[in-house]
């Protein structure tokens, strides 16, 4: 049985093709809503937050056999909760993380963290759009928010606990724009036109992000992007793709 970290939408089609390739598996996410998408799909879920005593103790409650982490690239906490409690098992770990993607064109800003980020934008000014989340908001509001020349637009996802964070950080409702993506390049142009956006802050996240389509959208409109570069993690039996992830599987199988 394998331990599946999911939660995007990659990983619900990684979760799907082991299902179907006859292996049982149990999903975990953070979202009820992440859940409902992978229990359409007949695959067993465990909702909730997991630190690495909570995932030792599921390993051993139920006798998985490896652990695979297909969760956010940025989700760098739960990756490496799943990678020491599965060495701790003593049972493999095998990650799958979505290809990286080249952005080194004009206006591009590469940044190590969050913090730096706020503050290259805070030097800038103007209208800065996040397009980074709700985890790390108080990130930015602690240095954008309220400021003389700045305007800040969050853009997330419309969810109710979202919306009471923005509240809690004393974000102007106006500048929230609450919605699920992905997004075409032409959305993109239209939505930063709309709310005259100088600077773009994005994550370094792959195509199945859609970066592409928001950074390609900010070129054509000459606004800067900030992009926030990957966490770096020392992953092992790493894999972009998922023939990769499958062939490792079955011969871990073999090997068993």
């Amino acid at each position: 049985m394998i331990l599946f970290l999911a939660g995007t939408s990659d990983a619900r089609e990684l979760a799907i093709l082991l299902k179907n390739e006859g292996h049982s598996l149990l999903t975990t996410v953070v979202t009820d809503n992440a859940a409902i998408e992978l229990k359409k799909a007949g695959l067993d879920v465990y909702v909730g937050r997991l630190k690495k005593e909570d995932f030792v103790r599921m390993i051993k409650e139920q006798s998985f056999q490896a652990v695979v982490d297909a969760s956010h690239p940025f989700a760098e906490e739960a990756s490496l909760n799943a990678l020491n409690a599965a060495t701790e098992a003593g049972i493999s770990y095998i990650r799958y993380e979505r290809e990286k993607q080249s952005h080194d064109g004009k206006g591009i800003t590469k940044v190590d963290s969050y913090a730096i980020a706020a503050q290259q934008a805070f030097e800038k000014k103007g209208v800065i759009m996040l397009t980074t989340g709700s985890k790390t908001l108080q990130i930015f509001t602690e240095i954008l928010l309220h400021q003389p020349d700045i305007r800040v637009i969050a853009r997330m996802l419309p969810r109710k606990d979202n919306m009471e964070k923005c509240e809690r950080l004393g974000f102007p409702q106006k500048d929230i724009v609450a919605i699920q993506g992905p997004f075409t390049k032409e959305f993109n142009k239209v939505l930063y036109q709309q709310y005259g956006v100088t600077t773009m802050i994005t994550k370094e996240s792959g195509k199945v992000g859609s970066v592409d389509e928001k950074v390609e959208a900010a070129i054509e409109l000459g606004i800067e992007t900030i992009m926030i570069k990957r966490p770096k993690v020392d992953y092992k039996n790493l894999y972009s793709d998922f023939s990769g992830v499958l062939a490792h599987i079955k011969n871990l199988l073999v090997e068993r």
